[in-house]
């Protein structure tokens, strides 16, 4: 079973949709033949590699929301984080362009390590305070992820994953997808949002009794059976 999930790194309900995915697929009894792969989307692709100002005052600035409605969402989106062991630190939250995180994600994908990269990106933008638009942080993270600091420069410099990030986009377009974090499931099933668990868990199970019927085996039609009347004498 193939799993992509579109998702930006500067997407607070993207970490929370990690986990509560996480936590239906360490359930799933088929999990060992469930392939995940991380898909590259921006909610701002028109933001500077570096803004000059906190969560709250892009938002408001740049999107025109209310700083009131605003410390109110903040406060409902740490709160639903934290249900999911995450700690949200939006005052921290240092606003920088993602592409270039997700060329990273797309270089770790050749060895593997689009999770773990993943993961730790979300981490640092939300828990840490992270700038992920820095090279330097990027190159940390990508190294402690078990990348090699020569490739990470090398992929940036050349802007070797581009045209794939580019690419992502434009297919969550072609999708129909407005919204991450956005699961597709075997290309099949589209599931939107940071769903709760057990709503993975559902979609998993249906996705895999349809994509594996159960087939009956010619036998004896007189073979004996018990049903809710009881059984054959």
């Amino acid at each position: 079973m193939m799993i992509e999930i579109w998702s930006d790194v500067a997407c607070p309900w993207c970490y929370i949709g990690k986990r509560r995915f996480e936590t239906a697929l360490k359930a799933f009894a088929h999990r060992d033949l469930v392939e995940v792969q991380w898909r590259s989307y921006q909610l701002d692709p028109a933001l500077p590699e570096h803004y000059d100002g906190t969560e709250l005052s892009y938002l408001s600035e740049r999107k025109g929301m209310d700083a009131a409605q605003l410390a109110g969402m903040f406060a409902h989106v740490t709160e639903q984080a934290a249900a999911e062991g995450l700690d949200y630190k939006f005052d921290d939250v240092v606003v920088a362009n993602s592409f270039n995180a997700h060329q990273l994600l797309h270089l770790a994908a050749t060895q593997g390590l689009a999770d773990a990269v993943k993961e730790a990106l979300l981490s640092a933008h939300f828990e840490h305070g992270v700038d992920i638009g820095s090279r330097a942080e990027l190159v940390r993270i990508g190294t402690a992820a078990g990348l090699s600091a020569g490739e990470i420069h090398a992929a940036l410099d050349t802007a070797q994953y581009a045209d794939a990030v580019r690419h992502d986009i434009a297919e969550a377009r072609t999708l129909g997808v407005t919204g991450v974090p956005f699961f597709v499931i075997d290309r099949k099933y589209g599931i939107s949002g940071a769903q709760p668990a057990h709503l993975f868990t559902q979609a998993l199970e249906q996705a895999w009794q349809e994509a594996h019927p159960l087939t009956m085996v010619a036998a004896d039609s007189g073979a004996e059976v018990c049903g809710p009347d009881g059984c054959a004498p």
